[in-house]
């Protein structure tokens, strides 16, 4: 029943922005970060599972730990930064009290994208395109993000106006801290690929370093505005600057046959 309590914890700072300025031990705090972690950790591996499912089932666990791991070493990454700039700015939050108010904006994010994993599931069994699937996920990811950052920027700004520990120019900061967050979040990302993994590719756990995340979802989108069956003689270049076939190489070959038999 205690731990139970914990966890809802994790969810009632959502409704209660005074809720994270509670006056809290060393040891409820803690608590609270550890629940707060694997509520993270159980819902991105979650949605994770959905997103490689459409693949295979080595896929769908794969793609589970890649973005529990996305989610989590983007915040290991950006939060030492975001914490020494508030305490130069003069910020008179704990290091518990920041952590947590960043988890928590964390904790929604992982949350309604999760709430999201039916619809996901709807489109992959109607035989949902993978190009389509792919700005879907891309869509809930952005979605979710900005509920996450907005709930931060709340709290943060509470603590300015309500409880006076927090400075002003420090709300402005964070929102560019959020920019380079989403920075690290993509480029992560894009070294962690494929999360979906297209049906008539053979399972990888990594794809080589080519291109980058906005050219390959103008590709997914030039893929989805364009008609299924191209011309034969056509040649779809991909994110990576290969042809899609060898439709030109058959027609010069065809030619070549053709001038042998006229001579």
């Amino acid at each position: 029943m205690k731990n139970s309590n914990g966890v809802m914890e994790v969810f009632k700072v959502f409704q209660n922005t005074e809720s994270y300025f509670n006056e809290r031990n060393k040891t409820e705090s803690n608590r609270l970060i550890i629940y707060q972690i694997l509520v993270i950790c159980m819902f991105t591996f979650l949605y994770g599972i959905v997103m490689g499912s459409y693949h295979s089932f080595i896929q769908s666990f794969a793609a589970g730990l890649k973005v529990t791991f996305l989610f989590l070493s983007a915040l290991i990454i950006c939060f030492p930064s975001f914490f020494v700039i508030q305490q130069v700015l003069g910020s008179k939050m704990t290091l518990r009290q920041m952590l947590i108010i960043v988890l928590s904006g964390f904790v929604l994010a992982s949350s309604i994208a999760l709430s999201f994993a039916p619809i996901v599931i709807l489109f992959q069994i109607t035989g949902g395109n993978y190009h389509f699937l792919q700005l879907l996920h891309v869509a809930i990811f952005l979605f979710s993000g900005i509920f996450g950052m907005r709930l931060m920027i709340e709290a943060l700004k509470y603590a300015c106006e309500k409880k006076d520990i927090y400075p002003r120019i420090g709300v402005t900061v964070f929102r560019i801290w959020i920019i380079i967050l989403a920075f690290v979040g993509i480029q992560l990302a894009w070294n962690l690929r494929p999360f979906l993994c297209n049906k008539n590719e053979e399972f990888k756990l990594f794809r080589k370093y080519e291109g980058n995340f906005y050219t390959a979802i103008i590709y997914s989108v030039q893929q989805l505005s364009t008609k299924k069956d191209l011309p034969q003689n056509s040649i779809t270049v991909r994110p990576d600057n290969s042809p899609a076939n060898d439709n030109t190489q058959n027609n010069d070959t065809g030619l070549l046959n053709l001038l042998k038999k006229t001579k």
